[in-house]
């Protein structure tokens, strides 16, 4: 470990402090499920293959361009780390008795992207980590840097590995892993939007569809197959709504942006799709969630932080529960059957940067504990305190700015109080009747003018208090005169919208500010939007340890491991218990991989 920090660009306070502070990083971590350790290949300086040949904006040989990037602020300066993983299945009989699957996994740092390469569970039930210790190929931008990137699982395949890249002047990139010669970039000549993209996604299950939202608070959805105009764009409004409004882009041939929303007030930090793929949850500088139904362009929900802005977001894989994190130190869970905040969560000690649901522990196995213990009639009287202990329903994660790791768990005791708070009830109302409960089928806009979905049956109609979904691809050619439609339209809006949590009678919630105005804090703190620290369950982490020098940034969880990185470029693998067999390419210090 002290040779991953000595290798690791910005590690420490300066020399004299080095010996000391591996001491303070974790190498492991126990819950009830048993230790997650920390492996890893042998640490190295930064290297890699030569940069890949010219991908638009311009790539630059490794020799000056590394000199540069030497000579580069710290990791402070530099924009946040983020990481993202492919998996493409390979049929049975590619390589009998070989990876079932492999990986692909995308990794930025500076003006440089890093690509690795890994395989998933043997045939023999044999387990290889992601082999992060060699890149199988680098880029190396001049003139900007990676922001985010995406792959599009969808269409993963042997032949194709899509991939966007969104930069820090604005433009977004899509690229091909297996087809080198395969380079688009939109808005090139920042025309759409001239500040830094903060977060792009392909759509669930689409070939060509995906969204990239900008610092400039507005998130645009994009065709890979269309092109951007010679000139500035222009829009009509199709609907808005308590902080925000969606625009049409004015065009009588298809041209990109097909749409674009303009969402809260400041920068867009991050956006996630339900499970489903049918809600939007985003996350804002002004300190608000906001979820949509992403086809009728609606509001389904909303919360306000306890202080500052919101950094990033998650589901729950069952699509009930939306957790954020931000700048008030706390991971806040929100209910999206119930419109309300369910839980807040204070371990950190400066700002959330990354959450993340682990899908692989929850409620099933919540029972083992007691097995672990021996034979049957040694279970028979197990401890009371393990008995009275609620069942955990979800865990979830959080990396923070001050360099720790939490784990979290939502147990029943917290999302089913038995003895029902009278506050909370009042702060509820009756207006949840508004929202829609989750596990809504996916009705993903068919049109002509936008590509289908493969392989995938009509989807069912939606139930009747969810407003139908729009075709995005009519918004093109409607005028707001076309899109008015029946007199009681506005009414299905209005009652849409889980903000009547709040409001009763139908006036403006408590401290809303017009269409994109920033809420002010001082009058929703108490209501629903943000409740009072003591209002609602205060969580403990399970687990809250420092494992790094620098920032955390990424937190991954895979069914064998825990992947998390921070903003140095340390790229760590923690094994689930009972995965310690997981290999590495080599066997060295645990200690990650400095890229």
């Amino acid at each position: 470990m002290a040779a991953a920090a000595a290798a690791a660009p910005g590690a420490g306070e300066g020399p004299a402090a080095l010996p000391a502070q591996p001491l303070e990083l974790k190498s492991q971590f126990r819950t009830r499920e048993g230790s997650y350790r920390l492996l890893g290949p042998e640490p190295r300086p930064r290297a890699g293959p030569a940069a890949a040949p010219g991908p638009s904006p311009p790539a630059a040989g490794p020799g000056p361009a590394a000199a540069a990037a030497a000579a580069a602020p710290g990791p402070a300066a530099l924009p946040p780390v983020r990481l993202s993983m492919v998996r493409l299945a390979l049929p049975p009989a590619e390589e009998p008795g070989g990876p079932a699957e492999r990986s692909r996994v995308c990794f930025n740092l500076g003006r440089e992207l890093y690509f690795y390469g890994g395989a998933g569970s043997g045939a023999r039930g044999s387990r290889r980590s992601l082999d992060l210790h060699k890149p199988i190929d680098k880029r190396i931008y001049k003139g900007t840097q990676p922001t985010c990137h995406d792959f599009n699982q969808f269409t993963a395949a042997a032949d194709t590995i899509a991939l966007l890249v969104g930069f820090s002047a604005g433009q977004v990139q899509y690229l091909d892993l297996v087809k080198k010669d395969t380079s688009k970039l939109f808005n090139e000549e920042r025309l759409i939007d001239k500040t830094k993209v903060t977060f792009v996604k392909w759509l669930p299950e689409t070939e060509r569809l995906f969204l990239a939202s900008h610092a400039s608070g507005h998130l645009y959805l994009y065709d890979a197959e269309q092109p951007c105009g010679a000139a500035a764009p222009q829009y009509n409004l199709l609907t808005q709504g308590e902080g925000f409004s969606v625009f049409a882009c004015k065009s009588k041939t298809p041209r990109n942006p097909l749409l674009k929303w303009a969402v809260g007030e400041g920068a867009l930090n991050e956006f996630a799709f339900s499970p489903d793929g049918r809600s939007l949850a985003c996350v804002s500088q002004d300190g608000c969630l906001r979820v949509f139904h992403f086809d009728s362009m609606l509001l389904q929900g909303m919360m306000k932080s306890y202080f500052g802005g919101l950094l990033c977001v998650c589901w729950s894989p069952d699509g009930r529960y939306v957790v954020t994190g931000g700048e008030d130190d706390l991971v806040t869970v929100w209910s999206f059957a119930e419109g309300r905040v369910v839980a807040r969560g204070h371990g950190h000690k400066s700002w959330v940067n990354a959450v993340a649901f682990d899908p692989f522990t929850g409620a099933a196995q919540a029972p083992q504990p007691p097995e672990l213990s021996g034979g049957e009639e040694e279970d028979e009287p197990p401890d009371p305190l393990v008995r009275r202990s609620p069942a955990v329903t979800y865990r979830f994660g959080s990396a923070g700015q001050d360099t720790q790791f939490c784990l979290w768990d939502l147990t029943e005791d917290v999302l089913y109080p038995r003895p029902p708070l009278s506050r909370a009830r009042t702060l509820t109302g009756s207006g949840d009747a508004g929202v829609p409960m989750p596990g809504l089928p996916r009705s993903l806009s068919r049109s002509n003018s936008l590509p289908q979905r493969r392989g995938r049956a009509q989807p069912a109609a939606p139930p009747p208090d969810v407003p139908p979904a729009l075709s995005v691809g009519r918004f093109a050619t409607l005028t707001l005169q076309e899109r008015k439609g029946p007199p009681g339209t506005e009414k299905e809006h209005k009652r849409y919208h889980s903000l009547g949590n709040i409001s009763r009678s139908g006036e403006k919630p408590p401290g809303s500010a017009g269409s994109r105005g920033r809420l002010d804090t001082a009058k929703v703190l108490g209501t629903a939007l943000c409740p009072r620290i003591h209002e609602v369950p205060l969580l403990e982490p399970l687990v809250c340890k420092k494992i790094a020098h620098e920032r955390l940034t990424v937190l991954l969880f895979l069914e064998d491991c825990i992947v998390t990185a921070c903003q140095e470029g340390l790229i760590c693998t923690w094994a689930r218990p009972g995965k310690a067999g997981l290999s590495s390419q080599n066997g060295g210090s645990p200690s990650g991989t400095v890229v």
